[in-house]
């Protein structure tokens, strides 16, 4: 039986390669933002921001919530062949999407003309959710590097790969078809380690009424899925009717940087769920609290220093997506951007648990959260708008107001957490604070130097500072195993 030491190394693991894949996914994703906005322009970003937010919207709903419930379904009665029960299911949710989208373009591109490309797109559905579901199957085998390869190798290169190479030939969809290749590419990159590790099913044959039962059972958290995805990405839909899609566009390219350290805590669900799901088994709700307080402090500490890698040189680094310093202004809305990913760190390692134990609970709370974050946004856009702001300062707005969704969405999941487990959750430490500080010091020297230097020297600097100060006075033994290599 597998002891506590056991689930810290298998979470560290998964940690130490989420950490990697971060960084490879910042490194592939800028290319990409510099092409779309020197070649193809904010306008043409908004446009693909839109169609995108509908496609993986559909794929979301696709899910049935089993990126994070198929662990336990193969924890359960689905040990033989969950795994494809899963991707049936998958599959045969998003055929009335793609149809529905196929026969009704205007949902993706609602204030621009259609041509038959655009038909085509929501083609690349069945692959976004089969892709997320496989990568889910081959997390609870603790195969972590399958997702970092797919997500933050072969996807954002190619995406960037197929974008440049369409900038002449395909101006006004060459950054749609890019996006299409880059999602067909990462199903691919999916699927072959899938195979590797299930192998192909035997003497399996689908029942109808266990699959219906299985998507039955995770609606639930399919629902609080869908919820969690929305408020990120509601804030763009509800700017998209107040502003000009070139506005969007800069909106979105602030989006795509702060979604960056989203990815090192949406990629911990995975390896939560199978350690989570045997506690669970035993009984034994403390050392859950434990093991998500314990992601939670590496997902906030990450978090933070990424946060002030990114956010004190914020007007540097848009002023190198486009020329003419035209994305620059989208700087305070990136600064809110990367404060809300920090904040919603507490929320997302509650939730983990509270998809086992709560999850109607839990879906109810997300309902709440995303129900605040509309209203406020909408308020804070028609007050700002009667008040002469501008469309960029409307964007800081939304972003504003996200921040206090979440938070407020954080401390709601936290406190049912510690209800339900009978146990303290919380991931903060009072060390975070110097090591804050003292990164602020040191950002606050390089962007008053050229933007050269800012960018190239003062991004490393602030995130070293801030790293040097964490392992000092933040980290304890057990958080150093993360950074330890392990037989």
């Amino acid at each position: 039986m597998p002891d506590q030491r056991d689930d810290l190394r298998a979470l560290a693991k998964g940690g130490r390669t989420n950490v990697v894949g971060f960084f490879v996914r910042l490194i592939a994703r800028i290319p990409f933002l510099i092409i779309g906005g020197q070649w193809y322009g904010a306008e043409a970003l908004g446009r693909l921001a839109y169609a995108i937010i509908i496609v993986e919207f559909a794929a979301q709903i696709a899910t049935l919530g089993l990126k994070r419930g198929l662990a336990l379904h193969l924890t359960g009665d689905g040990k033989e062949n969950g795994a494809w029960d899963g991707l049936v299911v998958v599959l045969l949710a998003t055929l009335p999407l793609t149809l529905l989208l196929m026969a009704v373009p205007q949902i993706m591109f609602p204030n621009s003309q259609i041509n038959r490309l655009d038909n085509l797109l929501p083609l690349i559905i069945p692959a976004l959710a089969a892709s997320d579901l496989m990568l889910a199957a081959l997390a609870y085998r603790f195969d972590v590097a399958s997702t970092v390869r797919a997500r933050a190798v072969i996807e954002p290169w190619t995406i960037s790969i197929a974008a440049f190479a369409f900038a002449w030939s395909l101006p006004r969809d060459g950054l749609l078809v890019a996006y299409a290749l880059s999602m067909g590419a990462a199903f691919i990159a999916s699927l072959v380690p899938f195979l590797k590790t299930y192998g192909l099913p035997k003497n399996w044959k689908p029942k109808p009424h266990a699959l219906w039962a299985l998507a039955r059972r995770n609606a639930p958290l399919a629902a609080a899925d869908a919820i969690e995805w929305g408020s990120r990405r509601l804030d763009l839909a509800i700017l998209g009717l107040f502003v000009s899609p070139a506005t969007v566009g800069i909106y979105w390219v602030a989006q795509q940087i702060a979604s960056l350290p989203q990815k090192l805590k949406t990629s911990f669900d995975p390896v939560l769920g199978p350690v989570i799901t045997r506690r669970l088994d035993e009984g034994n709700h403390l050392a859950v609290a434990r093991q998500i307080s314990q992601v939670g402090f590496w997902i906030l500490a990450a978090q933070l220093g990424v946060a002030l890698a990114l956010g004190i040189p914020a007007e540097g680094i848009l002023g190198l997506v486009g020329p003419g310093g035209g994305f620059v202004g989208g700087a305070a809305a990136l600064g809110f951007l990367l404060l809300a990913e920090a904040l919603a760190a507490l929320a997302v390692v509650s939730e983990a648990a509270l998809v086992y134990v709560a999850r109607h609970r839990n879906m109810l709370l997300s309902l709440g959260m995303i129900a605040v974050q509309a209203v406020l946004s909408i308020a804070l856009l028609f007050a700002m708008k009667a008040e002469g702001f501008s469309e960029l300062s409307l964007a800081a707005g939304v972003a504003a107001a996200l921040c206090v969704a979440l938070t407020l969405g954080s401390l709601a999941k936290s406190w049912l957490a510690r209800h339900m487990l009978k146990a303290p959750v919380s991931v903060w430490r009072w060390p975070l604070l110097i090591a804050v500080g003292a990164a602020i010091l040191v950002g606050q020297i390089f962007i008053r130097l050229p933007e050269w230097v800012e960018l190239a020297f003062g991004i490393p600097a602030i995130l070293a500072t801030y790293c040097w100060a964490i392992w000092k006075w933040g980290f304890r033994e057990e958080d150093r195993v993360l950074f330890r290599r392990l037989k």
